[in-house]
């Protein structure tokens, strides 16, 4: 996220007028399990503490399945909770968190099938596809890397994707390279949707959408598919 979101913010600085900076408070967790991810979500109230005290326009909370851990459509339990704390430290800020944002994408585009790319083991998998699931939006097929190290996601060739959701169905309304805004994929995005013809989705481009959707800006940035193509 610290990335990927940034470099399409950067990228739509070229052909808009808008300017924006980028700033973070983080939270801990080492290893990919439903227990760090439970210590890691009760830490996510300081950090937006620490953020309001900036005074962001808007604030996105970057780990989805941290949030899909949680239960059922926790993510509007978690955006409602952290901006009151924004609002209780003086700098009131709308929330988005990557698990809904993804949800709330893959519904701007009209997506009722997808299938889905994860670093997660497949425990962990199957809660995000259940999550998903739980929206209304069936997940046709899924692949799991298996990569238990944080750090390990974050060392992903971002290009990969690519190549490994060669192997994921296509009979579907949309792909999601990366259900995870951990592991890089945005050089990925576009070259996917060139290839299937199908509306291809992240965590990352997702949660950009949905900031510039609270910014009441233009949902464009070029390149990086075609949630990002304005026309949502």
């Amino acid at each position: 996220m610290e990335t990927e979101i940034p470099a399409i913010l950067r990228a739509r600085e070229g052909v808009e007028p808008e300017r924006f900076t980028f700033h973070s408070s983080r939270m801990r967790m080492q290893k990919v399990t439903k227990e760090e991810l439970e210590a890691m979500d009760r830490d996510s109230d300081r950090c937006a503490l620490e953020l309001a005290d900036a005074r962001m326009d808007v604030l996105g909370y970057a780990c989805l399945v941290a949030i899909m851990s949680m239960g059922r459509g926790y993510h509007r339990i978690s955006e409602q909770r952290l901006h009151e704390r924004t609002v209780a430290a003086g700098g009131p800020a709308p929330v988005v968190t990557s698990a809904g944002a993804l949800i709330q994408g893959l519904n701007a585009i009209g997506a009722k099938k997808v299938s889905i790319l994860t670093p997660y083991m497949k425990p962990l998998t199957q809660l995000v596809i259940d999550y998903i699931e739980s929206e209304g939006i069936e997940v046709v097929d899924s692949i799991s890397l298996e990569i238990p190290d944080n750090l390990e996601v974050a060392r992903q060739d971002p290009l990969a994707p690519a190549e490994i959701t060669k192997r994921l169905n296509t009979n579907v309304d949309a792909i999601v390279a990366s259900a995870c805004v951990q592991m890089p994929s945005l050089e990925s995005i576009q070259i996917i949707e060139d290839r299937v013809g199908l509306p291809v989705l992240s965590g990352s481009v997702s949660t950009a959408y949905m900031m510039l959707k609270k910014l009441g800006l233009k949902t464009y940035a070029p390149g990086f598919g075609s949630l990002l193509s304005g026309k949502y």
